[in-house]
């Protein structure tokens, strides 16, 4: 499986930009990532996936 067969191509690049929302996201358990990855994939538009990955670990 390639990277982006793991990863939607949007959820990559939010998660580059934003540097320590992607330490957070690194520092969970596979079962943790992949709820979160399965989470992005309902993200419609680049607005949409930018506040996903922006407020994912808020509250």
């Amino acid at each position: 499986m390639t990277f982006q067969d793991e990863f939607p191509i949007g959820f990559t690049m939010s998660l580059a930009q934003h540097t320590d929302v992607l330490t957070q996201f690194a520092s969970l358990s596979p079962e943790e990532q992949q709820r979160i990855v399965d989470g992005s994939r309902q993200m419609k538009s680049r607005r949409e996936m930018q506040n996903y990955v922006e407020n994912m670990f808020q509250g």
